[in-house]
Formats: structure tokens, sequence, C-alpha cells
């Protein structure tokens, strides 16, 4: 479905353009339309924050979901029994602005599990919570040049994770939020993803239950860290604590707001609430521009020009600083673990809004 929302944050006093094109704003009409068939694009010259028309966006957003909805590329992640299960025709774009318009169509309230999406929160939270400094000597920042899931880099490595994006650095990210036990810290984590999204996320029992039984390789993961004395808490509690995060459930409605809630420097911009400080936004979006796309991350960034992460759910996650916040959900992934829908209709929302950050 296609929609528009009107959100404006009072954030200090506006420029009088700013103010005039709020005002028109609130007058327009909410765009309806059914599942698959997007609504009449709105008939403004009204310009958003980002410098962009409603038209040119609707008009762009309308074209990539009919240019790629049909695209049967790629298949659905199946070493998670549960993954396998979800209906792969799954489609859904949203894009919202940091003053909180909101542009969706397709199926943008579908859910699926988060998985390594979650991990850009986490690492966010501990950067909150420790400081940029930490994030970068005890877990790393740089890209491994091995697979998400490689005990061969940590060993190559002295025992570093290298990034908080792979799981070796995500266990270790989940290990080092502040808590008392693991009640708490799932809780931390827990909350801070629901303010990035504005909502209660669901938690996903069924994915949880099918990777909890069958996380071996991530347990012998943390307890490698352990060794080298790379973890905040307990090692297997840790792990179980990383797989509850990454069996929560999103949509691209969410994505695009935990999105936007980055592009617009930490602040949640449909709930006003301060989800992270400023001085921490560039250095999360760093790390997705360089580790965000699994082994893709080079070529997704030479596209895009833009910090993104994905996750074998079928979600992608894009941040144009200052102008966007892309969601887009589709299950089926290529051979690196990320959507194939989903990034054919990211890179041509990015092109043909002439929005990419290095082409400024």
């Amino acid at each position: 479905m296609l929609f528009e929302r009107r959100y404006f944050v009072k954030r200090g006093i506006l420029g009088l353009s700013m103010v005039c094109a709020s005002l028109i704003l609130l007058g327009t009409t909410p765009l309806k339309a059914k599942e698959t068939v997007p609504a009449t694009t709105v008939q403004s010259t009204v310009k958003t924050t980002s410098g962009l028309t409603q038209e040119r966006i609707n008009k762009v957003l309308k074209e990539a979901y009919e240019k790629f909805k049909n695209d049967q590329g790629g298949k659905n992640a199946d070493y998670i029994k549960a993954l396998a299960e979800v209906d792969p025709k799954i489609f859904g774009i949203t894009l919202v602005t940091p003053n909180g318009k909101v542009y969706e169509i397709g199926n943008t309230k579908a859910e699926v599990s988060i998985q390594s999406i979650s991990k850009v929160f986490t690492a966010a939270l501990v950067l909150q919570e420790k400081g940029a400094e930490f994030l970068q000597k005890k877990i790393g920042v740089n890209a491994t040049g091995h697979a998400f899931n490689s005990i061969v880099a940590i060993e190559q490595h002295g025992g570093s994770a290298l990034n908080p994006f792979v799981n070796a650095g995500a266990i270790q990210a989940t290990s080092w939020v502040k808590a008392k036990n693991s009640k708490e810290r799932w809780a931390k984590i827990y909350a801070n993803m629901n303010a990035y999204a504005g909502r209660k996320l669901p938690f996903n029992e069924i994915v949880y239950q099918s990777e909890v039984n069958d996380n071996k390789r991530n347990q012998a993961i943390a307890m490698i860290l352990n060794a080298y004395g790379r973890m905040g808490s307990d090692p297997l509690e840790a792990t179980t604590v990383y797989t509850k995060q990454c069996s929560v459930n999103i949509s691209a409605h969410d994505l695009g707001v935990m999105g936007a809630s980055l592009a617009n420097h930490g602040i949640n911009p449909l709930t006003g609430k301060k989800v992270l400080d400023r001085k921490y936004v560039p250095k999360i979006l760093a790390v997705m521009a360089t580790a965000g796309l699994y082994d893709n991350a080079g070529d997704w960034l030479y596209m895009t020009g833009t910090p993104a992460k994905s996750g074998v759910g079928g979600g992608i996650l894009a941040i144009v600083p200052g102008k966007l916040g892309i969601g887009v959900v589709s299950p089926p992934l290529d051979k690196y673990g990320n959507s194939v829908r989903g990034q054919k209709a990211a890179i041509y929302i990015i092109e043909h809004l002439g929005i990419n950050p290095l082409a400024q």
C-alpha cells in the first residue's frame, strides 16, 4: 500500500520556506491504495526536508515497485527452517523523511525476522553506553574479508571480531550492553529496537526456537572470544540474548522509521524521541557503509554511496543522511545473503532520486 503520513518534530526555529511547506503539507489528503495497486501520486510541488518533491518521490517509488515486483531472483534462507517457510512474494518499500513524512508501497506491514539488521541497533546502544573509542578498540570497525560467521577471522586478528556486524562482533556487542543479568540485558536491547521503530516490535518465538537449538557455531565463536578476554558477560548467555535480538519481527515500515531515526541524527521523526546521541550517528553509519551487506558491501557502496544493513530474513535498511530512511522487505536472497528485490529497489530509488551521498 502506498501511504503518506505527516508528522513534524518541533526542533527550534525553522526557516520561512520550511514553515510554508509544513502548512501546505498539513492540508493535503492521505493517500490510500490496495495492497499491490499503487495509489495515484500526489500532484504537488511542495518540497520535503530532503529538497525532493512529493510528486517525484511518489513517482520513483511507484516505478521501483512496478519494475521489480515480479522479479523471481534468489531464494529464501533455508539454513534456518522458519525462514524457509516465509512467503517469498512479500515485497514492500517504505521511505521516511527526517520530518516524519512516510511514503509506502506494497506489503509494507508484512513482517519478517530482523536477523542481522538488529546488529546495527545493539552496536549503537554500546556506542551510547560506552563511547566510540570502546567500540573501535574492544570490538573493531574494519571489514573482515571473511564470511560473516568466520572463526578463522578471529584467530587471524588476535582475537578481534573486527566489526560489530559479523556474528562474532555482534555477540560481543550484546555481551557489553550494561546489565546485571541476562533478563536485563535482553530487556534493554529489545526496548532500544522498539524506540527506533516507534512501537513494540513482535517477538517471533518460532524463529527463536528454530535458531536457539542450532546455534552451536555461534556458541563456539563466543567461547573463543571469551578466551581472548573480549566478552563482557558469560559467552553462552550473550549468545542466547543475541539469538533473541535476531528473532524480533519487523516490516518495511518499521525499517523505514528505524532508518529515518539515523538519517535524522539520532531522533525518531515520528515520536520525537532521541534514540542515539548525534555525535555517535556518523560512527555507526561508517561501519554500515563498510560492512553492512556481508561480502557484497563494497559493491553496494559503489552503487549507492549509502550506509546500509541487510538481514537474511529479507530486510534491507539504507540511510541517506539528512534525507531518507529506506526500508525494503523481500525474503528471497542472493548468494551473499542479501534481498534480491530489496537491493534492486533501493538502488533504483537512490539513483533516480539523485540522492547518493557521495555524488552531492
